[in-house]
């Protein structure tokens, strides 16, 4: 009897035995699953962006400034400050570069006047700041954030932003500003080839119009950054000088909370660039949160699928964004997008092309 005691005991040892290391082992993998204590990625802008269009001087441009924009919101995010300062001071660098179309470098409307957007976002309690058509702040990321921190609102616009720009002690410039010769010719390029378009009837004269790359392009141009800081927050911010030859008032993607820019730490943070009508129909940036949300997606998995949508209804554009874990990703659909990605480790990725 005795025998069959011990024998039995034994079988229960070794069970539990065999339940503890299970336990064990799947807590390894958890434990396998690296968090990064930091992260930040940044884009200016999507679009037709050939190699064979830039020069080697142009393209050392764009990467000095990509590399010293996202190296400010890095050495914040290093010295343990708020994923917010990052975006926002990130940001701060290519509104102030006139190779982005944001801020300094913004595109001229068509009644040949600058127009800015903005908009920011706070993933620890989903507050939001947005601000649309200014012609007199110089970085509307800032007064984007004051917006949402100092305002009871989310967005404002116009003359309306502007007065409450002034009351917060934001930097008040002059329209000239914002002028570039670069943007100006622009618009004339792009006006003197709309009007031949629609001077065009026959059918093959209006596609070829259609497609005509500085037309298209005329649509793209935005700055973004996204940044995951050492208390796990995750802010998302975009600013823009929308699109060329707008008129009307026209507003994009980007001071809108959900398809510009969204933040949220149970998922990710998201910047969008490309043609906002698309982007605003889409929702991108929070269906990309939602996706991850709702279906338990990955970051990758979801920004394809969004960004599959857009092409399917017609537009173009990209996305920045990265997850509460620190995975980063950026995913477009046109030729090129400027962009550029740092980790806790200081690994700093720049690029402006498809492949690389």
């Amino acid at each position: 009897m005795k025998k069959y005691i011990l024998y039995f005991l034994t079988l229960i040892a070794f069970f539990n035995c065999n339940n503890e290391s299970i336990n064990i082992s799947n807590l390894s993998l958890v434990n396998k699953s690296e968090k990064a204590e930091f992260a930040i990625i940044i884009h200016g802008g999507a679009g037709t962006i050939l190699k064979k269009n830039m020069t080697p001087e142009r393209e050392a441009e764009y990467k000095t400034i990509l590399e010293k924009a996202i190296r400010v919101g890095h050495n914040i995010l290093k010295n343990g400050g708020s994923s917010l300062d990052a975006v926002e001071k990130t940001i701060n660098v290519m509104e102030d570069s006139p190779l982005f179309n944001a801020g300094k470098g913004a595109v001229f409307t068509n009644a040949e006047t600058n127009e800015l957007d903005a908009s920011i976002m706070d993933g620890s309690n989903l507050n939001a700041g947005a601000s649309a058509g200014t012609t007199s702040v110089r970085n509307p990321i800032n007064l984007a954030r004051a917006v949402m921190e100092k305002s009871d609102h989310v967005m404002l616009s116009g003359k309306g932003a502007e007065i409450f720009a002034k009351e917060q002690g934001l930097t008040i410039v002059e329209p000239e500003y914002f002028y570039t010769e670069r943007r100006f010719n622009g618009l004339n390029s792009v006006k003197e080839k709309q009007a031949k378009k629609e001077e065009n009837i026959d059918m093959e004269s209006a596609f070829i119009n259609f497609y005509d790359e500085d037309i298209k392009n005329s649509k793209f141009g935005t700055v973004g950054c996204v940044a995951l800081d050492k208390n796990g927050n995750i802010a998302a911010g975009t600013s823009t000088g929308g699109m060329t030859n707008k008129r009307y008032g026209r507003i994009g993607d980007a001071p809108i909370i959900g398809s510009g820019t969204y933040a949220n730490n149970a998922t990710c943070g998201v910047s969008s660039t490309g043609w906002g009508e698309y982007f605003i129909r889409a929702q991108v940036a929070h269906d990309i949160s939602a996706l991850m949300d709702y279906k338990g997606l990955s970051l990758q998995e979801a920004a394809k699928i969004v960004l599959d949508k857009v092409k399917n209804l017609g537009g173009d554009g990209g996305i920045v964004a990265l997850d509460k874990n620190g995975n980063m990703v950026a995913e477009f659909n046109t030729a090129g997008m400027y962009r550029a990605q740092m980790n806790d480790k200081g690994e700093l990725s720049i690029g402006i092309y498809k492949n690389e």
